[in-house]
């Protein structure tokens, strides 16, 4: 399991919503690349990065945060937000992303999702956003009508990396992770999936390594480090000593 620090960009500055909602953003760190060597310094091996804005204009617009964070870390970093074409897709792999998230076109363009997957294997991977169930597409602004499991399903041969699956009503909240409806995801697709939304504590850290949870690949923290509810270097040793026991 990879625990994924979550760097969010709103106007070049490091945030996190509560529930998605641009208007409930805080503001963490005003330089983002700076937060990243932070993370990187505590021990974490994969950072998560989502572009706000971009996800609400359907194209990059924190792209110099981002360029300048891959000049500064040498760890994995998966990209999301406003990723809606295979330009956009094959412009941030050469920029030296490990790894592209496509959301609101995984729903709107499934072809796309497809594509890309198989001109780059094991770097695509889909971002699925619920809200009571249904996926919400463009920056959550709005909810379709289908489920995550219908569009998890589009994807089963395609070659995707990974499903990140958010629950939206928890994002932010510190109400912890909606394990139970994240295993019935990864239960029922062979994708791997990550579980993101309301990782709270060192106890959603737990329950990740728990037998049941055996199939996810992994889950994201954001405001409960930020908050220092989470302290990463208890989180980062109980998945080294679960690794090593495995």
């Amino acid at each position: 399991m990879i625990l994924f620090p979550a760097i969010d960009l709103k106007n070049g500055q490091c945030v996190r919503l509560e529930q998605g909602d641009m208007a409930r953003a805080t503001v963490f760190n005003l330089d983002p690349a700076a937060q990243a060597q932070s993370f990187v310094a505590q021990g974490f091996e994969y950072l998560h990065v989502v572009d706000l804005d971009g996800a609400f204009a359907g194209k990059p617009v924190n792209a110099q945060a981002v360029e300048a964070m891959l000049k500064t870390i040498k760890i994995p970093v998966q990209l999301g937000g406003g990723i809606r074409d295979l330009a956009t897709v094959e412009a941030w792999l050469a920029k030296g992303i490990t790894r592209v998230i496509i959301g609101t076109a995984a729903v709107r363009d499934p072809e796309l999702v497809k594509v890309a997957s198989k001109k780059f294997p094991g770097r695509v991977a889909v971002g699925l956003d619920a809200r009571d169930g249904k996926v919400a597409v463009e920056g959550w602004a709005e909810t379709s009508e289908v489920t995550v499991l219908e569009i998890a399903q589009r994807f089963e041969d395609a070659g995707v990396a990974a499903i990140i699956f958010t629950d939206i009503a928890r994002d932010g909240l510190l109400k912890g992770l909606n394990l139970d409806a994240t295993i019935a995801l990864a239960d029922a697709i062979s994708i791997p999936v990550i579980a993101s939304g309301g990782l709270a504590s060192i106890e959603d850290v737990k329950a990740m390594l728990t037998p049941r949870a055996k199939k996810l690949a992994g889950a994201i923290a954001g405001r409960a480090l930020y908050d220092g509810r989470l302290d990463p270097s208890a989180a980062l040793t109980l998945i080294r000593n679960a690794r090593a026991a495995a």
